[in-house]
C-alpha cells in the first residue's frame, strides 16, 4: 500500500543557495534557487542592493518560473561594498549576501627621477587602461619609512608626477601611488609600490621579477648568438679545408696518371733504400767521353 502526498508550496520561504558567480569592477553576477522545486507559475523576486559606502538603496524586480535564477547587477562602482537581499515579491523571508567589487588597477610604470634636493615620482595615466577612471579624481601618494616604521600621507594630485622633498640620508622608503580614495578612504584603487634607498636607486617591486628575467635574457641571448656565429665559422673553416685537401689529392693523382695503363701509379717506397735517397741520379753517358774499364 502507498499514498501520494503533494506538498502545498510555501511562498513565505526564502530563496535558497544565494551566492556570487562573478564579480567585476562595475557589475556582479548572482545566482539563487527558488524556495521550492519546480515552480508551476511565474515567481516575482525583489533584489535589493544597498551601497554600504554611499548609503543608498536600489531595488530590481525579476520575474521567472525557473528553479535556478541568475541575475546581473549593473552600474556598480569599482572598489565598492554592497549588501544584496533577495526575497519574493510578497516580502517573504529573505536571503542576503555581501559583495565587494574589484577596485581600479594600479598605475603602470612608476619611476623615480633623482634631483639635487628632491625626487620626482612619475607614472602612466590610469585612464589609458581604465575606462571607469577620470583624471579629475586624481591620485594619492603614501610613503613608508622602514627605519622609523612610519607611514605618511604625502598628498594627492591630478597630474602624472609628484615631487617629494626632505628625505633623510640613510633611510629606506617605499612609495605607493593609487587612484584617490573616495568617501573617507573606503573606495580606493590598487596601489603601485616603488622601493627607494638612500643611494637614490629605485626598484619597482611589482616589476622586479620581470626585470630579473629581462636581465637574464639580455645576457643569455648574446651568448647564444656568439655560440651560433662561432659554430658557423667553424663549419665554414672545416668545409674549406676539406675542399682544399680534396683538390690537392685530385691534382696529385692526375700527375701520376698513366694513360697507357689507364690508372694512377704510386710507389710505396719499400723498394728504395736509404742510400738511394742520397745517391745522385745517373742521367746517361756522352759519346765523346771515353769509357775506362779497370
Amino acid at each position: 500500500d502507498y499514498v501520494v502526498v503533494k506538498m502545498i508550496p510555501d511562498n513565505r520561504l526564502p530563496p535558497r543557495h544565494l551566492h556570487s558567480v562573478h564579480t567585476g569592477k562595475t557589475f556582479a553576477v548572482i545566482k539563487w534557487e527558488s524556495p521550492y522545486d519546480a515552480p508551476d507559475q511565474d515567481m516575482l523576486y525583489a533584489v535589493a542592493v544597498k551601497d554600504l559606502v554611499r548609503k543608498t538603496d536600489k531595488i530590481y524586480k525579476v520575474k521567472t518560473r525557473n528553479s535556478t535564477v541568475e541575475y546581473t547587477i549593473k552600474k556598480l562602482e569599482p572598489g565598492g561594498k554592497y549588501h544584496v537581499i533577495v526575497q519574493l515579491g510578497n516580502m517573504s523571508k529573505e536571503s542576503s549576501m555581501k559583495i565587494n567589487t574589484v577596485p581600479l588597477s594600479a598605475p603602470d610604470a612608476l619611476k623615480i627621477i633623482t634631483e639635487n634636493d628632491h625626487i620626482l615620482l612619475f607614472w602612466k595615466s590610469l585612464a589609458l587602461k581604465e575606462s571607469n577612471f577620470n583624471e579629475s579624481r586624481g591620485y594619492e601618494i603614501h610613503m613608508f619609512d622602514s627605519l622609523m616604521n612610519i607611514t605618511a600621507y604625502l598628498g594627492n594630485t591630478t597630474e602624472n608626477f609628484f615631487k617629494v622633498s626632505n628625505l633623510k640620508i640613510g633611510h629606506n622608503y617605499s612609495f605607493t601611488v593609487q587612484a584617490r580614495c573616495l568617501f573617507g578612504g573606503q573606495m580606493c584603487g590598487e596601489p603601485a609600490t616603488l622601493l627607494y634607498d638612500e643611494l637614490g636607486t629605485g626598484e619597482d617591486s611589482s616589476a622586479s621579477k620581470s626585470g630579473r628575467s629581462t636581465d637574464v635574457a639580455a645576457i643569455v641571448v648574446p651568448v647564444l648568438f656568439l655560440l651560433l656565429v662561432t659554430l658557423g665559422i667553424g663549419f665554414v673553416v672545416l668545409y674549406m679545408r676539406h675542399r682544399r685537401l680534396q683538390n690537392s689529392f685530385t691534382a696529385f693523382a692526375n700527375s701520376h696518371y698513366s694513360s697507357r695503363l689507364g690508372s694512377a701509379i704510386f710507389s710505396s717506397g719499400d723498394d728504395l733504400g736509404d742510400e738511394d735517397d742520397e745517391a745522385p741520379m745517373i742521367t746517361g753517358f756522352s759519346d765523346d767521353v771515353p769509357m775506362v774499364i779497370a
